[in-house]
């Protein structure tokens, strides 16, 4: 009960943290709502049979809700880490009682709050705006954005390894995710057997987007839940925590 008191009080300064800076909070749901708009109104004619049946909006809110999770559990995590590397806080902190594990998870933690709020506002923009039908797949839906927070929480850690300090961090971290974000058809479809959607095969990120789209998907039948692509996922982040651990400086790199 105590670690849990512990986990629970740090989840709950890294939240104050976070929203005592209102510049990131708001570019953090804004750049996702505005992608979102420019692409939903820009592709809204888009013939149903291009897409299988169902509307462009469909089709881009889920990849929207995969941006968003990639967003605050990779690309917030990995920069806050490495400046709070390089100003010395992570240092101070392991000179603290705070279990460093008690650290990590209220960050994950905190990342994954932001996540849900994330996916609830997104969907509920995508329903009042353009109709699009809430998530039929709630179980597969909730199953693929844990498991996608996991992996990409995983490989935001790893990559601060490679980061050699905060000012390149914005530039390594978005320099490795949005190739990946636009050749794995989360802003447009991608047809999976040409080149660029044989590569991003190799990567997680269009396996998240493809099962999150399988938990919205209306047509869809089943359980919704997509077995490889999450199995993908799992391994992803399993060796991403592995070099996470096994490399996650506490320190600058010129100490």
């Amino acid at each position: 009960m105590r670690t849990l008191r512990l986990l629970l009080r740090q989840i709950g300064y890294e939240q104050r943290s976070y929203w005592r800076n209102p510049s990131s909070a708001f570019f953090t749901f804004a750049f996702p709502l505005l992608l979102l708009f420019i692409f939903a109104t820009m592709y809204r004619g888009t013939p149903r049979s291009t897409l299988g049946g169902i509307s462009y909006a469909e089709y881009f809110i889920p990849g929207i809700v995969a941006f968003g999770v990639i967003s605050a559990c990779y690309t917030n995590l990995a920069i806050g880490m490495c400046f709070r590397r390089d100003f010395g806080v992570l240092k101070r902190l392991r000179g603290t009682p705070l279990p460093p594990w008690v650290f990590m998870a209220g960050n994950i933690g905190s990342s994954l709050l932001v996540s849900v709020l994330l996916v609830v506002l997104t969907t509920a923009v995508g329903a009042l705006v353009y109709d699009v039908r809430v998530p039929v797949h709630w179980a597969a839906l909730t199953l693929s954005l844990a498991v996608g927070a996991f992996c990409f929480c995983s490989l935001g850690l790893a990559i601060t390894a490679w980061i050699p300090n905060a000012q390149a961090s914005p530039a390594v971290v978005n320099g490795a995710i949005f190739p990946l974000l636009f050749i794995s058809g989360t802003f447009f479809p991608i047809d999976r057997t040409t080149l660029l959607g044989s590569i991003s095969e190799f990567f997680p990120v269009g396996h998240f987007q493809h099962a999150v789209l399988a938990g919205f998907d209306p047509l869809r039948r089943g359980s919704g839940i997509e077995p490889g692509d999450l199995l993908t996922l799992f391994v992803w982040g399993a060796a991403a925590l592995v070099v996470a651990v096994r490399s996650f400086r506490w320190e600058p790199k010129h100490q």
